[in-house]
């Protein structure tokens, strides 16, 4: 099946779905990568169309299946150490608060990387003091993946050596070819499922929030509604960390850019 399998009414259809559910703006141009995610959806069931497939995800039939075709939709690319001036400044800036309870939010985790990092960081000026951090994401299937810790080792290109030896396991035997991130970076890591279009449940006040090439799915209305949500949960002086590709411009004027891509809630 490729993008001709699909009416331009029932892609409508599917991007009206995915902005509802996930703020995200699918284009034209991602006709063919929505039939390609789907398609095997579509076999599973047995259906015929894309239209049918979508009559389905608003059924009793299959509760769960909403959240799997959410799952496959969302993109999650991230890797080990994106972006590395915004781990220099956390570096820079943990290394001022030891002693001092410290709590970080990645809030588009995708499958861990980004929380991962951060965890070495934090353990790397930090050590044993009183820090955690909270990932989350839209994606439960990601999630899911995140939580074990374990990657291929052609995804750890990004991690300096001393790092990778001290915070890093090498896979033998039937898990050769892989690593699992230390348990002692894992136990700091609390993995949870949320939608960052709706109501943020109550996860207290965080010193920095890492809000990464995300947003580049969203129109403005949904940037001011996300910031806004989040910028909630920034303690006073804390910090919103966003990509390189984004600019809160226009969209909120409750954080003060530093440097681009750096905002500090008075």
């Amino acid at each position: 099946m490729n993008g001709a399998n699909i009416s331009d009414q029932d892609f409508s259809r599917f991007q009206k779905l995915l902005y509802d559910v996930a703020g995200i703006q699918l284009s034209a141009a991602k006709k063919p990568l929505l039939c390609g995610r789907l398609a095997k959806r579509l076999r599973e069931f047995g259906l015929d169309s894309y239209g049918e497939y979508f009559e389905l995800l608003g059924s009793k039939r299959e509760p769960k299946e909403l959240q799997v075709a959410v799952d496959l939709l969302t993109t999650n690319e991230t890797y080990f150490f994106r972006e590395p001036k915004h781990f220099d400044f956390l570096r820079k800036w943990a290394s001022e608060r030891r002693g001092k309870p410290v709590r970080v939010w990645s809030a588009a985790c995708s499958s861990g990387e980004e929380p991962y990092t951060i965890a070495m960081v934090l353990a790397e000026t930090l050590g044993d003091g009183p820090w955690e951090i909270l990932a989350s994401d839209l994606s439960t299937r990601v999630l899911e993946k995140a939580a074990k810790g374990q990657y291929d080792m052609q995804r750890i290109s990004g991690i300096p050596k001393a790092s990778l030896s001290r915070y890093c396991l090498r896979g033998t035997g039937p898990q050769e070819g892989t690593l699992m991130v230390a348990r002692e970076l894992r136990q700091r890591v609390q993995f949870r499922h949320i939608n960052l279009n709706q109501p943020l449940p109550q996860v207290g006040e965080f010193d920095i929030v890492f809000l990464r090439n995300v947003m580049i799915y969203f129109d403005a209305d949904m940037k001011r509604r996300v910031v806004g949500g989040l910028s909630n949960h920034l303690k006073s002086g804390g910090y919103l960390i966003i990509g390189h590709s984004e600019s809160l411009n226009g969209i909120t004027t409750a954080l003060h850019a530093e440097v681009p891509t750096l905002y500090r809630k008075p």
